[in-house]
């Protein structure tokens, strides 16, 4: 078997990079190590609006509900509401979501193979399970958008990215404190990231957390004991997902005849762990260099430099900026996260939230909030350090 761009694993990246190489005329391969696309799911399943934009699908079956704020609340159970006036994000049903960006790449011209394991990369020569049955793709680029636990990232020796947080959410029984806001728990909760909840329909939510190190037992407890959470969540869910956000790319997210994107590539919000919005756009830079480098016949990693050029230099800084951000919220106590939201619940500051704020661009707010607010850089002089 032969094409130009064999892409490895079917997700939402996975098919924008599919789609957007076969959109550039390549011949397109999508293979999918599963049966169904969009089956386990490991996300937590709420996207921004500009991400909805960016995967290119609108509005759908996919949409569960609009999101137009959130609740804060700090490790001793004082909370802040911001937003609330426009839709901000938007709750989906992953499997549908996954299956129509796939749709849409096989509409562009993308071969799909299901139930297909990539096992082996040498010599350009993509090495597959399929059905039982061992098979060889002579693929003339192979982008891996195979997830944090990439094979082909360490196939073309392209390192890992720089540390993975461990994730636990169910979806089930919850009293809703408002129906169109999530709510975010930091602290001890959570420690190294956060806790959430996601409202899914009336009575209905996502429940789950990220954290640094010992993800089940932090969830758990949670459960049982959280003053707000274990009083609200009643005791039953639909469904369980566990999964690990990679924080960090590689060095190098290209080789020869090789290319990283999404997860693969640590294309994720370290503030949010998200990877929708950042991993859609780099994928579409991803297939039209593939594309191009295929129909000049230059795969060289040299020759896919500019792939990791281009979506370095269209999210790099915001990334960075990001982990610094992650790294310096995981230095702080209790008490500096219980005097921030203090200090946060003050008119003229959430009106600056709520106008400013970004889920894909989280840096923005950050400074504008260090402006009008000074006292938070006594608060949080190694979070301010970390923005300099």
């Amino acid at each position: 078997m032969k094409c130009d761009v064999a892409v490895v694993g079917a997700g939402p990246i996975g098919s924008m990079a599919a789609k957007y190489a076969a959109k550039n005329g390549a011949d397109t391969l999508l293979i999918e190590e599963h049966q169904e696309i969009g089956a386990p799911v490991a996300c937590a399943g709420i996207i921004s609006t500009r991400a909805l934009d960016e995967c290119e699908i609108g509005l759908g079956r996919w949409i569960n509900r609009e999101v137009k704020g959130a609740f804060i609340y700090s490790p001793n159970g004082h909370s802040i509401a911001v937003g609330g006036n426009e839709t901000r994000a938007y709750v989906i049903e992953r499997k549908a979501f996954d299956q129509e960006l796939a749709r849409q790449a096989l509409k562009t011209g993308v071969d799909i193979l299901l139930k297909t394991r990539a096992v082996g990369l040498k010599n350009r020569v993509l090495e597959v399970v399929s059905y039982g049955e061992r098979l060889e793709i002579e693929a003339d680029i192979v982008i891996g958008a195979d997830g944090v636990k990439s094979q082909v990232a360490r196939w073309a020796a392209l390192g890992n990215v720089k540390k993975v947080l461990g994730g636990v959410q169910i979806e089930g029984l919850y009293e809703l404190r408002n129906p169109g806001f999530v709510e975010v728990f930091i602290g001890p909760v959570a420690p190294g990231f956060f806790a959430w909840t996601i409202p899914v329909e009336d009575g209905i939510a996502r429940v789950g957390l990220c954290a640094t190190a010992r993800p089940f037992h932090h969830f758990r407890t949670m459960l049982k004991s959280h003053p707000v959470i274990s009083k609200r969540y009643h005791g039953s869910y639909l469904d369980f997902v566990v999964g690990g956000i990679p924080l960090g790319p590689p060095e190098q997210t290209t080789a020869d005849g090789v290319m990283l994107v999404g997860d693969a590539a640590g294309q994720v919000k370290p503030t949010s762990g998200g990877g929708i919005y950042t991993g859609a756009l780099c994928a579409k830079v991803a297939g039209e260099v593939a594309a191009a480098a295929v129909s000049e016949g230059d795969t060289s990693a040299k020759r896919l430099a500019e792939y990791e050029k281009r979506w370095r230099s269209a999210i790099w800084r915001e990334l960075s900026i990001g982990m610094k951000i992650h790294e310096a919220m995981g230095k702080l106590s209790d008490s500096d996260f219980d005097r921030i939201i203090r200090t946060l619940d003050d008119t003229g500051i959430l009106g600056i939230i709520s106008q400013y704020g970004d889920m894909d661009y989280p840096s923005a707010v950050v400074k504008k909030l260090i402006l009008a607010k000074p006292s938070l850089l006594r608060l949080s002089g190694v979070l301010a350090k970390a923005l300099r």
